[in-house]
């Protein structure tokens, strides 16, 4: 059972699972900043591009099954499934917030 979501996380994850780069973009604010594999991507031109490219390599979809609040962020546990080794995997996504509620940093580990 998906546990309760901030309604742009539920659209976020939602959109990820239809591979919708345009709908995972929306819920970015525009000086949006994310981490992951190590690479910092600022910029949801930017964003764009790593989700295009992840999104090709790896077709994940996600199931968050866990949520909390910690230090003023968002964490999201999610069974991830996809084109990976280790497929499927638990990851964990730290989510902050712009002051319109959009997704400003977001840390997959």
């Amino acid at each position: 059972m998906t546990p309760p979501l901030p309604d742009i996380l539920a659209r976020y994850f939602e959109a990820q699972n239809a591979h919708d780069i345009d709908a995972m973009i929306a819920c970015f604010a525009p000086d949006a900043t994310v981490r992951d594999e190590g690479r910092d991507i600022a910029g949801t031109k930017a964003i764009r591009a790593w989700k295009v490219e992840t999104g090709a390599k790896y077709r994940i979809t996600t199931e968050p099954i866990e949520s909390r609040d910690e230090a003023g962020r968002t964490v999201v546990v999610a069974n991830v499934s996809g084109k990976f080794p280790g497929s499927p995997a638990n990851l964990t996504y730290r989510f902050g917030f712009s002051v319109d509620g959009r997704i400003s940093t977001l840390e997959v580990r």
